[in-house]
């Protein structure tokens, strides 16, 4: 009878380690570097395998990370960049690089030497080409979303959130989603500011693209020129008097926009900078890969939390200077609607009140690209507050 236990422990071993090993193999990391001839490197470059939707985002580093399958090995990894042209390797021969670095020439434009149609004809083409040249029909997309909230010009807090939405592309809105995921860090506030709704709804709103362009409240003007897949692209500049401005950057021959950034300021003390990046599925249609924004301004101080401040102080003002930056990469695209797995969640409370069981295995294994500077600024911020690294905080901050 021992023996026979003996026997079944080994053989249950032998097929958790033969599944795990299976496991291992079938995961391939693709990491490395988008640099320019001159070594430096590339943000914002799309890096992927168009045929299977897979891909990510180089930082502002010009790194990238992802996971693909064995399977993928003689599929083709394309790299598209605003200025560059498209490179294109088998993932086999990637992996075979001693060093990890995609070089990408420069892609030179004579847009600055030639005439072009006033600047309000691309615009209007752009916009009017929205719906076509997006993913506009019902699409998953998992969203890795972090914010950080900032009081007295520092990080105080941060909290990290993996979600499914379901969205039909910038001509319209994310029908519903889902956080599967939340971790958050200690919490270093003094106010413990919260958002009416959830962040990703912010996103939605703030994108001129979602909320509609009325062309005419903006004056227009080129302001440069690039290239992307190897399609020549022009930047339109639009300023609505001194409240807000947007750039377009817009391809010439199909009026698909690759790239949105907005500095708005709604009223004295309020600013918001937005940038939002959009690359191609394997049918050439747009979809968002990457988001950063900051929203400045400043929140009245409680008569208890000015006594705990003036300990510290000399003089304490009435109001604190506060802030929100969002980091947002999208993951991954699922177009299948079989494959959906989003349920229905309410938008209009803090990314605080979604709460989900904490699980650590769950953030290892994740798909999460290299920290960008905008990233590790702000971690230093809050890890500066009282010297407590992060994990650590993770740790104890999310264990009930």
């Amino acid at each position: 009878m021992r023996y026979c236990c003996k026997f079944i422990n080994l053989y249950y071993f032998i097929i958790l380690f033969c599944s795990l090993n299976l496991i291992a193999q079938e995961n391939i990391a693709i990491t490395g570097k988008v640099l320019d001839q001159n070594g430096y490197e590339i943000p914002y470059a799309a890096i992927g395998i168009l045929n299977k939707n897979i891909g990510s985002t180089s930082t502002e580093d010009g790194a990238f990370y992802f996971l693909v399958s064995n399977h993928a090995l003689e599929d083709s990894l394309t790299v598209s960049s605003l200025g560059f042209t498209t490179f294109k390797i088998k993932v086999k021969d990637f992996l075979n690089l001693q060093k990890k670095e995609i070089i990408l020439e420069e892609k030179t434009t004579a847009l600055s030497e030639v005439v072009v149609n006033d600047i309000t004809y691309y615009v209007k083409n752009a916009l009017k080409k929205l719906r076509a040249n997006t993913v506009n029909k019902n699409h998953q997309l998992n969203f890795l979303y972090r914010r950080w909230s900032v009081e007295d010009n520092l990080c105080r807090f941060f909290i990290e959130h993996s979600i499914n939405a379901i969205d039909r592309g910038p001509s319209s809105y994310i029908v519903k989603f889902s956080v599967d995921q939340a971790r958050t860090s200690a919490d270093y506030r003094f106010l413990k500011n919260e958002q009416k709704i959830h962040a990703i709804k912010y996103m939605e709103y703030n994108n001129p693209l979602r909320k509609g362009i009325n062309i005419k409240s903006y004056k227009w003007k080129k302001t440069g020129d690039s290239s992307y897949d190897n399609e020549d692209v022009i930047i339109a500049k639009g300023q609505m008097g001194n409240k807000e401005t947007i750039w377009l950057y817009i391809g010439m021959d199909s009026f698909r926009i690759y790239k949105l950034e907005m500095k708005k300021k709604p009223e004295i003390g309020r600013s918001l900078h937005a940038t939002y990046i959009y690359k191609k599925n394997i049918d050439g249609l747009l979809y968002l890969s990457y988001h950063q924004r900051e929203w400045e301004g400043s929140a009245p101080i409680p008569e208890n939390i000015k006594r705990a401040m003036k300990s510290n102080r000399n003089v304490v003002k009435d109001y604190i200077p506060i802030a929100y930056r969002h980091e947002v990469y999208v993951l991954n695209i699922e177009e299948d609607k079989s494959r959906f797995s989003t349920g229905d969640m309410l938008g209009n409370k803090d990314m605080t009140e979604y709460k989900t069981a904490y699980n650590p295995a769950f953030w290892t294994a994740l798909n999460i690209p290299p920290s960008t500077r905008f990233y590790k600024k702000n971690i230093s911020e809050l890890e500066s507050l009282f010297g407590v690294p992060l994990e650590n905080q993770f740790k104890y901050s999310n264990t009930k």
